[in-house]
């Protein structure tokens, strides 16, 4: 889809409204064709340059028109998000604009009552760059104040400067280490994580105590679940999760500017403790996310989806499968306007695996609607989603007795991904996909008692507890098993240790 028609659809039935009127504003001459080339581009019609000029006119008038409209539809998109948007930046940033327009025109005493009350939202909302903005325009026009104590006003500079350099080296360390895990990800790039962090850290100088607030644990949780995923195994990051426990226990959510990561770090601590197998613990992380997002609506859109991924999660896993499906079956009911392709695929992709492991044969249907390309589901959900993903699909297939489609996905990894596993070392993703390999070829070796041993030792591998892990390994031994696939996922993931499956 091109540029322009993404923009458009961004657009909701009353924002098309509003832009055609918007355009009429804008036409001076009646001859002008922006609003029937947004009116064709809302249709599948495709021959919109012919219905809009002649065909011996040239193409360029027709390019230059969707240009002239995307320009348009920048602008409208701008006014509008300013005007709806009550974020506290942009009160200052409009406060900021009136008491210089004031102060410019030497109607003082107003304009730094207006300064500062800007000032004052700044600081509590804790916007540096904003504030340092406002300082700036109060020295600008310091001769206007005979109250003014310039000494407090420098002290006052200088703190707000040590804020700023603070979040700017958190910023780049955060940076850093984002590029670093999107090389890990995309391009099966071999990185020590946990020292990369503390050498980021050190490089930057960061100190210990700066991490301790809202936006800087959101970024070292989103840090901590990426290493936890990469090794597979979320009790490495136990500390994280202790520490992260305390801070919103003692830190009230008093700031609005704190909601955006305060929902972060109780979507983060629903996902620790659910793949750490405390269920209820995830449930109630996600029941205080309910909270704040009602009384923060705003945010809605962006954390519905993941949270009642969550929700379907812990439920499936507690052994409440229909309870789980009703929550999925709800989110995409209820799926917002703008949802995230990448959020509605681990929609789609948790659907399969619950009816999989309840062996209903929707979860052909359901798998069907996995339409994107390996490369595409890399680049949006990274390697390791897309191997878990092509392996479900190969399993599920051959669930189902699709023998032949099952082993052409199979080949299909091992062609992809052979390599990237080897480099990485995951060689227990390569032992897996051979022991697939063996079952599909021949589905009676299940009971050969050495194919049942190869399954039972991955459960010895302490990479292989990670609840997804087991669900892999528990649909290997649902093929012997009778107790069916999703009792024997259960007795997996809530095991204590040891192999206590009968062989």
């Amino acid at each position: 889809m091109d540029t322009l028609s993404t923009l458009i659809n961004l657009l909701d039935d009353q924002d098309k409204s509003d832009f055609k009127s918007f355009l009429s504003r804008k036409n001076t001459r009646a001859d002008v064709k922006n609003i029937k080339l947004f009116d064709l581009l809302k249709t599948d019609d495709i021959h919109h340059a012919k219905k809009l000029y002649e065909p011996a006119q040239s193409p360029d008038a027709y390019h230059a028109l969707r240009k002239r409209l995307q320009d348009n539809l920048l602008q409208y998109l701008s006014q509008r998000n300013f005007e709806r948007n009550s974020h506290e930046s942009l009160e200052i940033l409009r406060y900021l604009v009136v008491s210089r327009f004031l102060l410019e025109n030497e109607m003082e005493k107003i304009g730094f009552r207006t300064l500062v009350r800007a000032e004052r939202l700044a600081e509590e909302h804790e916007q540096y760059s904003l504030l340092n903005e406002l300082l700036m325009l109060r020295l600008q026009f310091s001769h206007m104040d005979p109250n003014l104590d310039l000494e407090k006003l420098t002290e006052r500079f200088r703190i707000n400067q040590n804020h700023l350099q603070r979040e700017a080296k958190l910023n780049l360390a955060y940076a850093s280490l984002r590029k670093e895990l999107k090389a890990i990800h995309l391009e099966g790039k071999v990185v020590n994580l946990t020292d990369l962090i503390e050498r980021t850290i050190r490089h930057y100088q960061i100190n210990v105590l700066d991490l301790m607030n809202y936006k800087s644990l959101y970024q070292i949780l989103y840090i901590a679940n990426e290493y936890a995923a990469i090794y597979q195994n979320y009790s490495l990051i136990d500390k994280y999760l202790e520490r992260s426990r305390k801070f919103i226990s003692t830190r009230p959510l008093e700031k609005t500017n704190h909601v955006f990561y305060h929902l972060h770090i109780l979507y983060y601590l629903a996902n620790f403790t659910l793949r750490n197998r405390a269920y209820g613990e995830s449930v109630s992380y996600l029941d205080r996310m309910t909270a704040v997002l009602a009384d923060h609506k705003v945010y809605l859109s962006q954390f519905f989806l993941r949270q009642q991924m969550l929700y379907a999660l812990d439920y499936h896993f507690m052994g409440l499968a229909d309870q789980a499906l009703v929550v999925l079956d709800h989110a995409f009911e209820k799926m917002p306007r703008q949802a995230k392709d990448e959020d509605v695929e681990d929609l789609l992709l948790c659907k399969v695996m619950f009816l999989a492991q309840r062996n209903d044969p929707a979860a052909l249907k359901v798998l069907a609607k996995l339409t994107h390309s390996d490369a595409w589901y890399e680049k949006k959900l990274g390697m390791l989603w897309t191997i878990r993903k092509t392996l479900m699909e190969a399993m599920v297939h051959a669930q189902f007795e699709n023998m032949e489609l099952a082993s052409s996905r199979l080949t299909s990894f091992k062609r992809r991904y052979r390599a990237y596993l080897s480099e990485i070392k995951e060689t227990r993703v390569l032992d897996f996909v051979s022991l697939l390999e063996r079952y599909f070829q021949k589905p009676s070796v299940s009971e050969d008692p050495r194919f049942r041993e190869s399954v039972l030792r991955m459960l010895e591998v302490a990479e292989n507890q990670d609840i997804f892990n087991l669900s892999f390994i528990a649909w290997v031994i649902a093929r012997w098993d009778r107790k069916g696939q999703y009792a024997v996922v259960l007795e997996l993931v809530n095991r204590k240790k040891g192999r206590d499956l009968d062989s």
